[in-house]
């Protein structure tokens, strides 16, 4: 069988491995694509964009509603669902070509729109052909995890797979899990009329730092979505649409049910053993370089454990640099994440209890509430604050903020953590008002505000004034 020689194959046409395969082929690597599905993968077709073009037509009839604080009259929206999925469809139309075929064959990348398995720790095959190169990335992704509930198999569930297909708005949604999928799932199909019920095993939000998460789901309370906590599930049916049974004996009865109870890793049918790649339930193992235990084969992403597209976006980096240059690139960056819900949540670095667990009592915490910020009131619009985590020496461990926008004003920190600026300068930096991020210089300036009361300080000062009269 013949064989044809790439420098790198690259397994996953979503975001991690668009990425790897657009910026070596610019590089003049010779390098093949393969997807078995849709280009652009999970986030493009299923995830990111459409969840968040639903948030936004969630979030206008929202406003008809919320009028009144600014003197227009509320209205009840008219919600033509037909019209709110084509908005999500020309939301994926309209970025799908920069995750096209025709764009990746553009920039000289070989697609085979095929699914690839090794034979070897080097070869692959797809549709019958040999592939060879000289370094690989696997970037298959993930795919909803469905939970080993009685009954749930013979049910017509959607995931997020298929809820952006279904026809008609729900007229109650009952969602499987309480992580940030489901929620802003929740509060979209709650703001455009759905009834929605939230059951969840945990806590929702749990990942979340609890006095933000707190703020987003006291929000989708008011908004009517009813969220069932450490409630654990013994079965579902079909009676009477979808009916859940609870442990505590208790039902819930709905039209639709949607199940947002984590991701799996796909690994099947990649050939793995052949290739002496590892593998555990959390997903492909890799070092901080992203090579698996076969030291010619790179994986990122959900596959390897990852859990955002800018996080896979960010590893294609790091292989792209190991694989094509041979530098000693390293995963270290502090990956930031933002739930899109109305408030939004953003969160970078460790949260108060991790930073506590850490180094005990060497933290300080320093928040400003939106209600004290005057772009935010001129806004009418307070809920949420901004937290951030320091050492007593102002070093930067984690920044959380809930409110309007919380995914952009979280950037600036991002870069403060990177880049190890200090709590003083974040604190001295200008920034034009009125806007949402005094709120954050704001919570930095608290830093000092234990100044005003030091003894010694006040000494200082007292010496000044009688040789500074």
């Amino acid at each position: 069988m013949s064989e044809k020689t790439f420098d790198l194959a690259v397994i996953g046409a979503g975001s991690g491995g668009l990425t790897a395969a657009a910026a070596a082929a610019q590089f003049g690597q010779k390098v093949v694509l393969f997807e078995k599905g849709e280009m652009g993968g999970e986030c493009l077709n299923t995830g990111c964009v459409p969840s968040k073009a639903l948030l936004a037509a969630a979030k206008h009839a929202h406003a008809l509603r919320s009028g009144g604080r600014y003197g227009i009259a509320a209205v009840e929206p008219h919600v033509d669902y037909a019209a709110v999925r084509a908005h999500v469809q020309r939301a994926i139309a309209a970025i799908q070509p920069h995750d096209s075929q025709q764009r990746m064959e553009g920039l000289g990348v070989t697609v085979i729109r095929a699914a690839a398995r090794f034979v070897d720790q080097r070869r692959l095959d797809a549709q019958g052909q040999r592939f060879i190169a000289r370094r690989t990335v696997i970037a298959t992704g993930s795919r909803p995890a469905v939970p080993p509930i009685a009954g749930l198999a013979q049910l017509p569930f959607l995931t997020n797979e298929t809820l952006f297909g279904n026809a008609m708005l729900p007229a109650h949604l009952i969602v499987l899990g309480g992580g940030p999928a489901g929620i802003e799932m929740a509060q979209a199909h709650r703001r455009l009329g759905s009834g929605v019920t939230v059951i969840e095993a945990a806590a929702p939000l749990a990942q979340e730092d609890p006095e933000l998460a707190a703020v987003v789901l006291d929000q989708l309370r008011a908004d009517g979505v009813e969220i069932l906590s450490g409630t654990r599930v013994d079965g579902v049916s079909d009676a009477q649409g979808v009916t859940v049974t609870l442990a505590d004996g208790r039902s819930v009865t709905g039209s639709h049910l949607l199940v947002a109870a984590g991701r799996k890793p796909n690994v099947e049918d990649l050939g793995l053993d052949a290739a002496g790649i590892a593998v555990t339930a959390a997903g492909i193992t890799v070092d901080r370089r992203m090579r698996t235990t076969n030291p010619r084969v790179f994986a990122i992403g959900d596959v390897a454990g990852g859990h955002f597209t800018h996080e896979a976006g960010y590893q294609a980096g790091i292989v792209v640099r190991n694989a094509l240059f041979g530098l000693p690139a390293r995963a270290t960056a502090t990956i930031p994440h933002a739930i899109y819900t109305d408030p939004e949540l953003a969160q970078l670095g460790l949260t108060e209890q991790q930073a506590r667990e850490t180094h005990g009592d060497g933290v300080r915490v320093l928040r400003a509430p939106f209600h004290d910020n005057d772009r935010a009131v001129a806004e009418a619009s307070t809920l949420g604050l901004v937290k951030i985590v320091t050492t007593k020496r102002g070093r930067l461990l984690g920044a959380g903020i809930v409110g309007t926008g919380a995914g952009e004003l979280i950037q600036p920190w991002v870069l403060a953590l990177e880049r190890g600026i200090g709590i003083s300068a974040m604190a001295g930096s200008v920034l034009p008002y009125p806007t949402r991020g005094e709120a954050a210089r704001r919570a930095a300036m608290g830093y000092f505000a234990h100044l005003a009361s030091n003894p010694l300080l006040r000494r200082v000062l007292a010496v000044v004034r009688t040789v500074r009269p």
